[in-house]
């Protein structure tokens, strides 16, 4: 790491799960900082997160930096038309280990390669990613139905956080809990909410039946179909 008196700012690279094909490239003189505004919206379900930094000891604006990119590749970033006027912005649709190439190369012609960092996920971020791959592949498939995986109207399932909460399935999509209907990833929010967690679920892996987890359940029943059997 450079003296943090010779260090004026940092090049970050920053992901989100919400968005695993894009990066944000900019330059900020305090990553964490900038971080925590762009977190502050409710907008995103996840949470942005440094993915890695390039000290630098010089001023640098994010409009030469992404110039500098745009002479790379100029399809590369995010260019939209908004109100008949054109945006640009700090996005790009490349993965995050093809960016770090990029400043890599930077770091190596100038001879600074002990300024940059990759930095270490913390649990939370590398849970959240899971859960959004998970959310991925899930968006692909067909909506969950009880009929899938054979529970009938009248059936209970059990939430799996708190197996006092017992919901009622009441047709093939939806379920009953204190009297009101509503659906297993709608109540699995509002039950997750209770406790301060707002990040994005989906309802068949917060429930199970007979001890197997609803999202379990109906993949090991479509692999079953398929021919293929589990050891």
């Amino acid at each position: 790491m450079t003296n943090k008196e010779e260090s004026v700012g940092y090049i970050y690279i920053l992901t989100n799960p919400s968005f695993p094909e894009y990066v944000k490239i900019g330059y900020a003189k305090n990553v964490n900082q900038r971080l925590k505004q762009l977190n502050r919206s409710a907008s995103v379900p996840y949470a942005f997160r440094a993915y890695a930094v390039y000290e630098v000891t010089h001023k640098l604006t994010d409009k030469k930096l992404h110039m500098l990119i745009d002479t790379l590749d100029p399809d590369l970033r995010t260019i939209e038309t908004f109100d008949g006027k054109k945006r640009t912005k700090e996005f790009y649709e490349m993965t995050k280990e093809k960016a770090y190439l990029i400043l890599q190369a930077i770091a190596e012609i100038s001879g600074t390669e002990d300024r940059l960092h990759l930095v270490n996920p913390t649990a939370t971020e590398i849970q959240d990613e899971e859960k959004a791959e998970e959310a991925k592949k899930e968006s692909k498939r067909a909506p969950f139905r009880f009929s899938l995986v054979n529970i009938k109207p009248g059936e209970k399932v059990v939430y799996i956080d708190d197996p006092s909460i017992t919901p009622e399935v009441v047709d093939d999509r939806h379920i009953e809990w204190k009297g009101k209907t509503t659906s297993l990833s709608a109540l699995a929010q509002e039950l997750r909410s209770l406790k301060g967690i707002n990040s994005p679920v989906q309802g068949p892996a917060c429930f199970s039946y007979n001890g197997e987890i609803l999202d379990n359940l109906r993949t090991r029943l479509e692999e079953e179909s398929r021919g293929y059997v589990r050891k």
